[in-house]
């Protein structure tokens, strides 16, 4: 009775995903005792021409997204810490950018809504940026800690303090609460629009956020080391998994995982074009970019191209189909036409 007791009490400790004497995470969800999180392979030099037009590029990309309703690209560099907004013209080339300087680099950039602000999260300097489009005025809001991404939910404002292993939800510029409890990192908070996630890199899992309740609910293990992650218009979240090489998809409430694709060449860098159902993934190993539909039961490749060097960085252009990488290694921001 007593050995049936202690595996019941265990098994409840591991499918909520923390110990149950010392608060600590379980091993359930952990690749390792001494964990690492994933970062992008590194790639091997070029050996193919890019595909579409390259473009030059000052500065070591950071983060980028394309604002539909405005038409604007956005590239965060550092050297110096900036946000550039590029024009898209309807051959999808970029005009001059216009430069907003920044204290420190941003780790993430995203949108609060179609036609923004965006929301720039800059853990160097301790705080979220809100860029208003197409002017580029930004105004900072301090976060404690090491900001590194920001989601909207509702008419809060979620980030992703990485060293205190917590979620601010901010209304305005106030923070309301920090939600924390399980986490060994937190990496990339994302939305649905009705739900919101947090990816733990060094935990290697996805955890459900309530909100309202201010905790951090379910987890399950991302594969073997995910770095990644968008949200697509059924309310799922992707994943790419660059050490277990595969393309995950988690729908939520329940969390659970829906598909493993396997996708060789360390997956790294996820964008979603809600227009086609096309999500975009960067093979750092290999200097491609694929394309996926994920309307359907799994996802079914239909592109490739070669890309630039170190492809760390893709965005999407929703409204021509575009896709846009840009090399970590000085090579560029590569355009191309879908």
């Amino acid at each position: 009775m007593l050995r049936r007791l202690v595996a019941v009490v265990l098994g409840c400790c591991a499918a909520v995903g923390t110990a149950c004497s010392s608060g600590e995470p379980s091993d359930e969800l952990m690749v390792s005792d001494n964990p690492t999180a994933a970062t992008a392979a590194r790639s091997p030099a070029a050996t193919a021409e890019p595909a579409g037009t390259v473009h030059a590029l000052a500065g070591t990309p950071t983060s980028m997204i394309v604002d539909a309703d405005t038409r604007l690209l956005a590239v965060a560099v550092d050297e110096p810490a900036a946000v550039l907004l590029y024009q898209i013209d309807e051959a999808g080339g970029l005009a001059e950018p216009t430069r907003v300087g920044l204290p420190g680099p941003v780790d993430a950039l995203t949108l609060d809504r179609p036609g923004g602000p965006l929301l720039a999260a800059a853990g160097s300097s301790g705080e979220l940026i809100r860029i208003t489009l197409p002017d580029g005025e930004a105004a900072p809001a301090p976060i404690r800690g090491e900001p590194v991404s920001a989601a909207s939910l509702g008419d809060r404002t979620l980030v992703a303090v990485r060293d205190r292993k917590a979620v601010a939800v901010l209304g305005g510029q106030r923070i309301y609460r920090m939600i924390s409890g399980g986490l060994y990192s937190a990496d990339q908070v994302l939305s649905t629009g009705d739900d919101a996630v947090v990816l733990d890199r060094l935990r290697n899992a996805l955890f459900e956020l309530d909100v309202r309740a201010g905790s951090v609910d379910e987890g399950l293990r991302a594969g073997e080391g995910a770095t990644n992650a968008v949200t697509d218009r059924f309310g799922r979240v992707l994943v790419a998994d660059t050490r277990g090489d595969a393309l995950l998809a988690f729908s939520l409430d329940p969390l659970l995982m829906r598909q493993r694709y396997p996708v060789p060449g360390a997956p790294y860098a996820l964008t979603y074009d809600p227009e086609r159902d096309l999500a975009w993934v960067t093979l750092t190993a290999t200097n491609e970019v694929v394309g996926f539909d994920v309307a359907g039961g799994q996802p079914e490749e239909k592109y490739r191209f070669p890309t630039v060097e170190q492809p760390n960085n893709v965005a999407v252009d929703p409204i021509s189909g575009r896709v846009i990488v840009a090399s970590a290694t000085g090579k560029g921001i590569q355009v191309i036409a879908v």
